[in-house]
């Protein structure tokens, strides 16, 4: 059996192939902190915010899936349970605790009958705004003495933050 023989690929124009360069370690560790402080943040604003919850007398569980059904429109239980990553006997009561209190409503999908959908009522869409007005409000009270250039950098770190996660999802 004759030996292979291997060949090396021509060098392009712009020169030899650079291997990518490594994370530096102490930039990956400044990131792990970074992120440790951010996730501990989230926690503490949502606990913090979640008392303006209180106000529209529904817990999180149930003011989490009607958010979800406002706004992913008429979704199955089955939908609503994997958007709430919980299984549809989960959901169930919380389902029907929206529908005994008016805010969400079912009816039959018109494909298949025996696939029920959940949908909000007005007075769901109503309360969902109210729940995200006195939200919103508190935070902004929280940004009230900032300085300008915090509050642009804040926003632009918003923003960056929201891309990721959009491109996170589509990719």
């Amino acid at each position: 059996m004759a030996p292979r023989t291997i060949r090396k690929k021509p060098a392009s124009a712009a020169g030899p192939r650079r291997p990518a360069p490594r994370p530096d370690p102490d930039e990956s560790a400044r990131t792990q902190a970074v992120a440790d402080r951010l996730h501990t943040l989230a926690i503490h604003l949502l606990r913090w915010l979640r008392k303006e919850d209180e106000a529209l007398g529904l817990s999180g569980s149930r003011l989490s899936a009607l958010s979800v059904v406002v706004f992913a429109g008429p979704v199955s239980l089955g939908d609503l349970a994997a958007a709430e990553q919980v299984r549809p006997p989960s959901m169930t009561p919380v389902v029907l605790a929206l529908e005994q209190a008016g805010l969400v409503k079912r009816r039959a999908h018109p494909a298949d009958r025996r696939t029920v959908l959940v949908e909000a009522t007005a007075k769901g869409r109503e309360q969902l705004t109210r729940g995200r007005r006195l939200r919103v409000g508190q935070l902004a009270n929280l940004l009230e003495g900032f300085p300008a250039r915090e509050l642009d950098e804040l926003e632009r770190t918003v923003d960056m933050l929201r891309q990721k996660l959009e491109d996170d999802r589509s990719g």
